[in-house]
């Protein structure tokens, strides 16, 4: 962990799969575009967008979880038992999919 400039604590093997994910979009997005241009069937390009958004879609999900753990971790003062608290987000996240 390091601290940042503005106190906010840091976690660079965090950052770096974040970073990682985002590059993989962004190069399905360069994907995405090129079959545009190749004039690519319609349901194909439906296709990758559709991967392109759940990928989107699952870097949030980990940047909430992460956050959720900072926060109860923060609050509670203590470390929390880390097989209760991945069931509760597996709950959680069931939901959030069945919402969308």
């Amino acid at each position: 962990m390091v601290e940042s400039d503005q106190g906010a604590v840091r976690r660079p093997e965090y950052e770096d799969r974040i970073l990682n994910r985002l590059a993989r979009i962004e190069g399905q997005v360069r994907g995405l575009q090129r079959m545009i241009e190749e004039g690519k069937e319609c349901e194909q390009i439906l296709a990758q967008l559709a991967a392109v958004r759940a990928a989107l879609d699952n870097v949030g999900t980990h940047l909430i979880s992460h956050r959720m753990r900072e926060c109860l971790e923060d609050e509670s003062g203590v470390a929390l038992d880390p097989g209760a608290l991945e069931r509760a987000f597996e709950v959680f996240f069931r939901y959030v999919q069945c919402v969308r």
